[in-house]
């Protein structure tokens, strides 16, 4: 399998220094073990500083904002700031707030639709398909590209059906060789909150929208395995083997727990809060005779 192609990644990644701190303002939070508080959608986190960055950033988990370390905007919210409004702040220019807001999630949901279909490109069992996916991409990416009007008027859910069956389709074609094995189960939507998976056999599983908060799947080897949108919130993922998993986002993995026996896919990062690989020492220098 191919790594997607390094400039669209980039695109589809958050950069914060170029949005207005939207994910801090637009979504509601509920407190929790995720929220330290309540705050309804449409107002400014507490934390929010007046240049835009999270004041708290660094002690998010300590200080109870757990949710915000696994948010992904998938590039949406400098996308919404930069291109979309061009450059107008909320803060600066009130008038365009209240359309931003909207914008917003309308915006994400077609980031994450381009980010899965740029994964399904990047795949090469998924090559008869490629012609599709390409052109999924691109009417995706002309709904991104229109106008305020346009984006708070899209029927997003409509588009995101048609798009979601292609990419299962992708997924079926990709997992296709770990069926033909006797492998490939199929725990689509399955809720498996705190189950042991150990012995489970999760090769080229399809996890699709699966519920696991909790589970137990240490050193188990998720091979081809499809994990859109599956809930790892607390996962433990210690010595399991990603590396050739599909449609598995940096989001899911910083909701986890992982060590650094879990292997990973190239295009993804160790969750800073994972155990840290252990440092290795030093050999002393052997000494020199004259």
């Amino acid at each position: 399998m191919q790594a997607a192609p390094a400039g669209r990644r980039r695109e589809l990644r958050a950069d914060c220094a170029r949005c207005f701190g939207l994910c801090c303002v637009v979504p509601a939070f509920a407190a929790s073990s995720d929220f330290a508080i309540d705050k309804p959608a449409g107002r400014a986190c507490p934390n929010l500083r007046s240049d835009h960055r999270c004041g708290i950033h660094r002690d998010l988990r300590q200080r109870g904002f757990a949710g915000c370390t696994v948010f992904d905007c998938f590039g949406a919210g400098q996308q919404v700031a930069q291109v979309t409004y061009r450059g107008r702040d909320w803060r600066t220019d009130p008038e365009v707030a209240a359309g931003m807001f909207e914008v917003f999630p309308v915006m994400r949901q077609l980031h994450e639709l381009l980010w899965y279909l740029t994964e399904a490109l990047a795949l090469r069992p998924a090559e008869p398909l490629h012609a599709e996916l390409a052109a999924a991409r691109v009417a995706t990416e002309l709904l991104a590209d229109g106008d305020p009007a346009s984006l708070v008027v899209l029927d997003v859910a409509t588009h995101r059906r048609a798009v979601n069956e292609l990419l299962r389709r992708a997924s079926e074609q990709i997992r296709a060789r770990a069926d033909r094995a006797g492998r490939g189960v199929d725990r689509r939507g399955a809720e498996l909150i705190g189950a042991d998976l150990r012995r489970s056999g999760l090769v080229g599983a399809n996890l699709r929208g699966a519920l696991l908060i909790g589970a137990d799947l240490r050193g188990v080897d998720l091979t081809l395995a499809d994990l859109t949108g599956a809930d790892l919130r607390g996962a433990d993922l210690r010595g399991a083997d990603l590396r050739r998993s599909i449609f598995l986002t940096q989001a899911q993995l910083d909701a986890a727990k992982g060590d650094p026996r879990t292997a990973l896919p190239r295009a993804l990062r160790r969750p800073a809060h994972w155990p840290a690989p252990p440092t290795a020492a030093r050999r002393p220098h052997p000494r020199r005779t004259k």
